[in-house]
C-alpha cells in the first residue's frame, strides 16, 4: 500500500512558532519501504524542505556562485534538525528567517553523495544559508568564449540530474522530495540568464563595481530538485508558437527555429493523448556543444544538444521525448533512481506516440524498431537473460545501457498491444492526473495499474507478466517488437553490400539519422581495410557532419584498427560533448590495446577541458580501465 504523508496534517501539527514562515501545501512524499532514497544524506519524514529561494552572482573570472538559499522547512513535531545535501560548498551562515544564527554542521565527504549538512532548527521554519560554490562544482560548467559559437562571450550553464545540483543549492536533493522555487540571478551586462522557470523580469544593476544584470524566475509548481537548472550565455530567443520557442547564441538562431519547427504540433499531439500540458510554455534552449545530454527536461525549458541539428529534422525524437517528460519525469517522478525506468520508459513509449500522431505510424515504427535494436543488445552484452543489471527495478544507476528506455518502453508497448490502445491511453491518462506533482515507485505503478486497468481479471495479470517485466532480469516471452519497412530497405542494402556489392550500390542520399545508425551498426564487425576504404570514400563517413554517423563510423573503424580513420578523431571528440555518442568511441579505443590505448589517452588530454564535469568522470573511468 502507497503510504502519503499529508502535508496539511504536518502543518497543523507543527508548534506555532514554527508555522510563521509562510508555507504553500507541498507535495506529499512517499514513506514506503522501496521509497527509500539511498542517494540522499535527508531525513524528509522528519524535515523536509518544501520551498527554495535562491539569489546568486556569477562570477565568469572565478568560476563561482555566491549568495544565498532561502529554504522553507516542514517539521514533523518535534524535530530538532533537517539534514541537507551539499557537495563541496563553502557555506558562510547559516539563520533564521528573522537572522538569528542557526547551528550547522557539515559531516565528511562522501565520494559520490557529498556531504550531509545538519542544521539546528530551534523552531525555525526558515533557513538562511550564505554560501559559495567551487570552481569545480559537478552540476556547472564555465565555457570560454572560444567554446560557443559567437566566440566572444562566456557561457555557463547546469546539469543536475542525477544528484549534482548538491554541488551549487544546498538542499534536500532527491526527486521524492518536490520543491517550489524562485531564484534571482545576477550575471555581467551583456549576457543574459534563462532558467527552468517563469521569467519575472530582468532588471539592470550593479554589483562589486561592475556593470552587472539581474534575472527573477519562479516555479510555482513542486518539482524534483533536480530539474532546477540555469544557463548564462549570449543568448537570443525566436518564437516558433503562442507558448514555444527557442533560446540559443545568434549564430544558430535560424537554424534551431528550423529544426524545431514542429513543437507546437507536438505539444497538441501530447496533449490529445495524455491531458494538459501544464507548464505554461514550452521553449528550448540549444546549447554549445560541451552538453553532455542528448537532451534535458527542464521544465518550461528543455536543453538539448547541437548535435541533433542536422537540418532534416530526422532528430526532433530528442525533442519529442524531452517534451513528454514533463507528463513522465516531471509530472509524476521515480520517488528514487532505483526506478528511472519511470521516467525513461514511460518517456520513450510517450515519445513515440507523439512521432506517431505528428509523422505517421512508419516513422514512429522506424524509432521503435532501432530502440529494439539496442534493447536486445543490452541485454546480450550484460550478461543476457540472467543479467543483474537487466532489472528495471534494482540498485540506483545500475541498469544496463540504455535498458531503462527501451525495456520501459517495450513494456508499455507490450501492454496496450494486450489491452488495446483506446483502454491502455485512457488509463494512462488517468493515472496521470491521479499522480500530477507526485513522487512514484514501481510497485506503486503496479499497484495502480492492477486497481485501474487489470480490476482482478487473473488471467490478463498471467498474460501481462507484470512483476517479470519489473522484478526480474531479460526479456519476457510476451515482447512486443514493432518493425519498420523503411529500415527494412535499409537491411536489404546492408545485405548486398555483406554479400560483396560495391558500396556504390548503396545509395544513401536523403537517409535519415536512424537510417544511417541501421546500416552502420549492422555492418560486420571485422572487415580489411579495402573494405572500409571503400565505404569511406563512398559514403563520406569520416567526413560526415552528422554526429551520429561519425560516432557509428569510428566504433567500427575502431574495432578494426583503421588507421586513416584516427586523422580526425581528436578534433571531432573535442568538439562533441555528448555522452552517447563520445563513450562508445572511447570505449573501442580503449578495447584495442596497445594501438587504441595511447590515442584514447591523448584525445582525452587533448578535448578533457571541453566535456562537462561528468562526462569528464565517466570517460576518465573508460581511459583509465575501470
Amino acid at each position: 500500500m502507497r503510504i502519503l504523508i499529508a502535508a496539511a496534517a504536518l502543518v497543523a501539527a507543527l508548534p506555532a512558532a514554527a508555522q510563521t514562515a509562510p508555507q504553500s501545501i507541498p507535495s506529499p512524499i512517499l514513506t514506503t519501504p522501496e521509497a527509500k532514497d539511498v542517494w540522499t544524506h535527508a531525513q524528509p519524514e522528519v524535515a523536509r524542505v518544501t520551498h527554495v529561494a535562491v539569489d546568486l552572482t556569477a562570477d565568469f573570472d572565478a568560476k563561482i556562485m555566491s549568495g544565498k538559499a532561502v529554504l522553507d522547512v516542514l517539521a514533523a513535531p518535534g524535530a530538532r534538525e533537517i539534514v541537507l545535501d551539499v557537495d563541496d560548498l563553502d557555506i558562510a551562515a547559516v539563520t533564521d528567517g528573522a537572522g538569528k544564527a542557526l547551528e550547522w554542521t557539515v559531516g565528511p565527504r562522501d565520494k559520490d553523495l557529498g556531504s550531509a549538512m545538519t542544521v539546528k532548527l530551534d523552531g525555525a521554519a526558515r533557513l538562511v544559508i550564505t554560501y559559495k560554490t567551487r570552481p569545480g562544482a559537478a552540476a556547472l560548467q564555465w565555457l570560454p568564449p572560444e567554446m560557443t559559437a559567437g566566440k566572444t562571450r562566456p557561457y555557463l550553464f547546469s546539469q543536475g540530474q542525477a544528484i549534482l545540483n548538491r554541488t551549487w543549492i544546498p538542499t534536500q536533493d532527491s526527486p521524492g522530495i518536490r520543491q517550489t522555487w524562485e531564484a534571482t540571478i545576477t550575471v555581467p551586462e551583456g549576457l543574459v540568464a534563462v532558467m527552468s522557470a517563469e521569467r519575472i523580469d530582468g532588471a539592470k544593476g550593479k554589483a562589486a563595481g561592475k556593470k552587472m544584470r539581474s534575472f527573477r524566475f519562479r516555479m510555482d509548481k513542486p518539482v524534483p530538485p533536480y530539474l532546477i537548472a540555469l544557463a548564462v550565455g549570449d543568448l537570443k530567443f525566436k518564437a516558433l508558437g503562442p507558448r514555444s520557442g527557442v533560446w540559443t547564441e545568434a549564430a544558430m538562431l535560424d537554424k534551431a527555429a528550423y529544426e524545431f519547427a514542429d513543437i507546437e504540433k507536438m505539444i497538441d499531439a501530447a496533449e490529445a493523448l495524455y491531458g494538459p500540458y501544464r507548464w505554461g510554455r514550452y521553449d528550448m534552449l540549444l546549447l554549445p556543444p560541451a552538453f553532455p545530454y542528448g537532451g534535458m527536461e527542464n521544465p518550461t525549458l528543455t536543453f538539448l544538444t547541437p548535435t541533433i541539428v542536422t537540418g532534416d529534422r530526422s532528430n526532433t525524437d530528442v525533442v519529442a521525448h524531452e517534451l513528454a517528460h514533463s507528463w513522465s519525469g516531471n509530472l509524476v517522478t521515480n520517488a528514487t533512481w532505483s526506478d528511472s525506468w519511470l521516467n525513461e520508459g514511460f518517456t520513450t513509449y510517450f515519445e513515440n506516440r507523439i512521432m506517431e500522431a505528428v509523422y505517421g505510424a512508419e516513422r514512429a515504427a522506424m524509432y521503435a524498431d532501432l530502440d529494439w535494436d539496442g534493447l536486445v543488445r543490452d541485454i546480450a552484452e550484460n550478461g543476457g537473460q540472467t543479467g543483474a543489471t537487466t532489472r528495471l527495478h534494482g540498485d540506483p544507476g545500475s541498469t544496463a545501457g540504455q535498458l531503462d528506455y527501451f525495456k520501459g518502453s517495450v513494456f508499455l508497448r507490450t501492454i496496450e498491444k494486450t489491452v488495446g490502445r483506446d483502454k491502455w491511453d485512457a488509463y494512462l491518462r488517468g493515472y496521470f492526473d491521479r499522480h500530477a506533482f507526485q513522487p512514484q515507485t514501481s510497485a506503486g505503478f503496479l499497484a495502480d495499474l492492477r486497481e485501474h486497468l487489470l480490476k482482478g481479471q487473473p488471467e490478463l495479470e498471467l498474460t501481462l507478466q507484470l512483476d517479470r517485466w519489473v522484478y526480474a532480469a531479460g526479456l519476457p516471452d510476451n515482447a512486443v517488437h514493432v518493425t519498420s519497412t523503411t529500415l527494412a530497405a535499409v537491411d536489404a542494402k546492408l545485405a548486398a553490400f555483406k554479400a560483396g556489392g560495391p558500396a556504390s550500390a548503396v545509395q544513401p542520399q536523403g537517409w535519415s539519422t536512424q537510417e544511417w545508425q541501421r546500416f552502420l551498426n549492422g555492418l560486420p564487425r571485422e572487415m580489411s581495410a579495402e573494405r572500409l576504404k571503400e565505404l569511406d570514400e563512398t559514403l563520406g563517413l569520416s567526413a560526415s557532419p552528422n554526429a551520429y554517423v561519425r560516432s557509428a563510423w569510428y566504433v567500427l573503424a575502431i574495432g578494426n584498427r583503421y588507421d586513416p580513420a584516427t586523422a580526425g578523431m581528436g578534433d571531432w571528440l573535442k568538439g562533441v560533448g555528448r555522452g552517447l555518442l563520445i563513450r562508445p568511441v572511447y570505449a573501442a579505443l580503449m578495447a584495442q590495446g596497445d594501438w587504441g590505448k595511447p590515442l584514447a589517452e591523448r584525445f582525452f588530454a587533448g578535448a578533457r577541458s571541453s566535456y562537462h564535469p561528468f562526462t569528464q568522470g565517466q570517460i576518465e573511468k573508460i581511459v583509465a580501465g575501470k
